[in-house]
């Protein structure tokens, strides 16, 4: 079951959420930003420079902490996203790999550098 802010257990993170997620080129941008951060960075939701209004990036990072590909937090009158990297290895072996390779072979990568 979901915790209180929304975040799947690891085991409910199931695979067609994922790619339904990623289907979304701002959400894959988001995803593939984070892959190819170092461990455990954090980024307020504003800092990936969304062209869309506030109540559509909260749309984006809510079906993003649904599907279980980040973990937010609570910072003031922000919040703070991390990618879930170690559960969704776990989950999904490669899969992150792949979205940041991807995104790096399109050339796509610079639409949310930051």
């Amino acid at each position: 079951m979901p915790d209180a802010e929304g975040h799947p257990e690891l085991q409910e993170i199931d695979f067609q959420t994922v790619l339904r997620a990623l289907s979304d080129p701002l959400r894959y941008q988001v995803i593939a930003t984070l892959a190819r951060e170092p461990e455990g960075t954090e980024r307020t939701c504003t800092s990936f420079g969304l062209p869309v209004s506030k109540s559509t990036r909260t749309h984006h990072f809510r079906i993003l902490r649904e599907a279980g590909l980040v973990q937010q937090v609570d910072r003031g009158n922000s919040r703070g996203a991390q990618l879930r990297r170690q559960d969704i290895e776990q989950r999904f072996p490669g899969l992150l790999r792949l979205v940041a390779e991807n995104a790096s072979l399109s050339g796509r990568h610079d639409l949310l550098a930051g």
